[in-house]
């Protein structure tokens, strides 16, 4: 019976102490063939999307990181070299050209990050 007490003693230590870590993800995401809108209070981990971009369409983008974590985030074609890559961002805003039509993809990655991140294509003027 002791052992039995032992057991459950542990199991439940085991248990709540897992309960303890933070969550990866506490937020709203939203994801297509042109955008990828993510907005957090807590970001661990990494996510991506692949946007189609055409020749001459811009891609706006906007980075905030407002707690203490860090936030890294990369647009890429293929193997490529990375068209845009950020590391430890507190707060960007660009737009970029895009030179070459293709399926890029966006990756973001947060280590306990707080805030938002948008990538968003506007088609080129005709």
């Amino acid at each position: 019976m002791k052992k039995f007490f032992s057991f459950f003693a542990v199991l439940l230590l085991a248990v709540s102490l897992a309960a303890c870590g933070e969550p990866d993800f506490d937020g709203s995401r939203l994801g297509n063939d042109s955008q990828l809108v993510m907005k957090y209070k807590v970001f661990n981990g990494t996510d991506s999307q692949q946007l189609k971009l055409e020749k001459g369409d811009l891609l706006e983008i906007q980075l905030v990181n407002s707690g203490e974590g860090v936030l890294r985030a990369t647009v890429q074609k293929d193997e490529e070299t990375p068209i845009f890559e950020q590391d430890d961002v507190s707060i960007d805003r660009t737009t970029l050209e895009i030179g070459e039509s293709g399926v890029y993809t966006v990756t973001v990655t947060g280590e306990r990050a707080r805030g938002s991140v948008s990538f968003i294509k506007k088609e080129k003027a005709e």
